[in-house]
C-alpha cells in the first residue's frame, strides 16, 4: 500500500541546501478554491444554456489531468462547450470574473512548524509558483512569508511554470546550485519534470485535482510521493541523507 510513498528513489550525493515549495497543495490545501474553480464553470456554462452537473464537471477535471493539460481550467471549459470558439471565449470571460478576486486560502495542517524546521536546521525555503503577487501578502497574513528567502510567484518574477528558468532562478536567489535543492509540488508536469530536468530531486505532494496524475516516462518519476506532512518531511530527510 506504500509502494509510491518511498522517499528513497534515486537519491542525489550532494547535500541538499535549499527546499522550494509550490504554493497550491503543499502550502495551501486549495480545496475550497477547487470547489468553487468548478462551481464558476458550471455556473457560466449554465448561462450559455449548458448544463452541468458535477459528475461531468469532474470528469472534465479527470480528462484535463490525464491530457497533462497546460491549463486545466481552459482544458474543462473548452471540453465542457464543445469546442466553440465564441462560446468558449464568454465562459472563460465569466469564470474569471467570478474568481479573479476570490481570497480563498487553507493553511495545510502542519505546514508552518514544519517549513520553521526546516529554517531551524538551516535549509534555505523559497517558492516558485504559478501565483499573483497577492498569495505572497497572503503567505504574510498567515505567518510564514518570512520563512522564504526567495518569493519567486509568477506575476513578481515574470517567469511561469514548467519553465525552468523559474526553477533556477531560484536556486541563483538562494545562492544554490540545481542539485542542491529539492522541489516539492503537486503536478508532475509543473513542479517535477523542469525541476528534474536541472538535476534537482523532486517531491510530489499527491493531493488536489492533480492528485492522479501518473509519470510517462522514466524522467518524471519523482525521488518521492507523500501524500501529507509527516511524510514530506521524512521524505525531506531521506533525501538530504
Amino acid at each position: 500500500m506504500r509502494e509510491h510513498r518511498e522517499v528513497a528513489r534515486g537519491l542525489v550525493s550532494l547535500t541538499k541546501r535549499a527546499i522550494l515549495f509550490d504554493i497550491g497543495g503543499p502550502i495551501d490545501l486549495e480545496f475550497a478554491w477547487e470547489v468553487a474553480v468548478d462551481g464558476a464553470i458550471a455556473a457560466s456554462c449554465g448561462l450559455e444554456g449548458i448544463r452541468v452537473d458535477q459528475p461531468t464537471v469532474e470528469e472534465a477535471s479527470d480528462a484535463a489531468v490525464a491530457a497533462f493539460a497546460p491549463d486545466a481550467y481552459a482544458f474543462m471549459i473548452e471540453r465542457l462547450c464543445g469546442g466553440d470558439p465564441e462560446t468558449i471565449a464568454r465562459v472563460r470571460q465569466r469564470m474569471r470574473s467570478m474568481i479573479d478576486n476570490l481570497d480563498v486560502f487553507q493553511m495545510r495542517p502542519g505546514i508552518p512548524e514544519l517549513l520553521q524546521r526546516l529554517v531551524d536546521r538551516g535549509l534555505l525555503l523559497g517558492v516558485v509558483a504559478n501565483q499573483p503577487a497577492r498569495m505572497i501578502e497572503r503567505l504574510e497574513r498567515e505567518g510564514i512569508a518570512h520563512l522564504f528567502a526567495h518569493h519567486g510567484v509568477t506575476e513578481m518574477t515574470g517567469l511561469r511554470k514548467p519553465d525552468p528558468q523559474a526553477f533556477q532562478t531560484a536556486c541563483d536567489a538562494l545562492g544554490v546550485v540545481a542539485t542542491e535543492a529539492i522541489m516539492v509540488g503537486d503536478r508532475i508536469d509543473n513542479d517535477i519534470a523542469p525541476a528534474k530536468s536541472l538535476g534537482m530531486a523532486a517531491i510530489l505532494f499527491r493531493t488536489g485535482r492533480h492528485r492522479r496524475q501518473r509519470p510517462r516516462g522514466a524522467v518524471e518519476e519523482p525521488n518521492a510521493v507523500v501524500t501529507d506532512v509527516r511524510e514530506l518531511e521524512a521524505a525531506i530527510a531521506a533525501l538530504r541523507g
